[in-house]
């Protein structure tokens, strides 16, 4: 008998249960969404600009670790929420119904326990920072939690998500310089147009069965011109940044990083023309691109010209 059916027929042993504790642990990575790391890039670009241009270079140290931790456990806690408030809507759409919460892997009790143990976390960070951070974050955390039950009510929560997500900069300003001066609310509108744009690239994908289910969106508001408006958007977006660039004193490093942004967004338009499913998905999680080349422009610029 060959040596491979011998091995074949033999009897496997059994494979040893997987603790509970580990068990529970898995679930609540895949509740936060650890295993997919775009939400916190997304979140976390404008967190960097606008730390690195309230600090005019580098931000101080301290900062920088509080906003870049705050970043994943706000991302993570807002993943939480999201799933809790979308139970009833997550096992009809196809994207989503293998998700913990979805079915029934993760309870709702567990979901907001969770949820509290990493704004409170996040919370703890703020209360390094200053006063005026600290009664900022009072209202991110209102943005984070109110954010997910938007789509019940109004075709417009993506742009809610671009304020919730944009919150970080006004924060990163008042932690570096205590004050958030008309420019930082320049870098958060150009965020808000940017996180709008995106995240309809992302509703795009879920549109049929978000109409099914009765969800609201901007890429249902939009319908056939969709690729109309995510043009304005993204175009408002990076007029906002070169407005912020003329009115910071920014050099070439930084249009050079806008331009880059520009050929990316185009890149994304020609991929998603036929708005198929998988394609609109791509062309959402090119957006970290963008953020990265709008971000490589600024600290480059910030660098030399220090």
């Amino acid at each position: 008998m060959p040596y491979e059916r011998y091995v074949s027929e033999q009897p496997r042993p059994p494979t040893p249960p997987v603790p509970r504790w580990r068990e529970r642990l898995g679930q609540y990575w895949k509740l936060v969404r650890g295993d997919r790391p775009i939400g916190v890039l997304l979140l976390l670009w404008p967190t960097w600009w606008g730390l690195w241009l309230a600090a005019e270079g580098f931000p101080p140290w301290h900062l920088f670790a509080i906003f870049t931790a705050g970043v994943w456990l706000t991302r993570s806690a807002g993943c939480v929420i999201n799933d809790y408030a979308d139970r009833w809507l997550d096992p009809q759409v196809e994207r989503t119904k293998g998700r913990p919460l979805a079915t029934g892997a993760v309870s709702g009790r567990e979901a907001l326990a969770l949820f509290a143990v990493l704004m409170l976390a996040a919370f703890a960070l703020v209360l390094l920072t200053n006063r005026l951070t600290v009664y900022l974050s009072v209202v991110g955390v209102f943005l984070a939690s109110s954010y997910p039950y938007l789509k019940r009510h109004t075709y417009l929560p993506q742009v809610y998500l671009g304020v919730a997500f944009g919150w970080a900069i006004p924060m990163a300003f008042a932690a570096v310089q205590g004050t958030v001066p008309p420019i930082a609310w320049l870098l958060f509108l150009a965020n808000v147009l940017w996180a709008t744009a995106y995240d309809t690239w992302y509703a795009m994908v879920d549109r049929e069965d978000d109409l099914a289910a009765g969800a609201k969106s901007t890429a249902i508001l939009f319908g056939e011109a969709d690729l109309i408006a995510l043009a304005v958007l993204y175009t408002g977006f990076l007029a906002a940044l070169a407005l912020l660039g003329l009115r910071a004193g920014l050099g070439g490093w930084y249009y050079a990083g806008l331009a880059v942004a520009a050929l990316l967004v185009l890149w994304q338009f020609r991929h998603a023309r036929d708005r198929s499913r998988q394609r609109c998905f791509e062309a959402f999680l090119h957006n970290n691109w963008v953020g990265m080349a709008v971000f490589a422009g600024l600290a480059f610029d910030l660098l030399l010209r220090a």
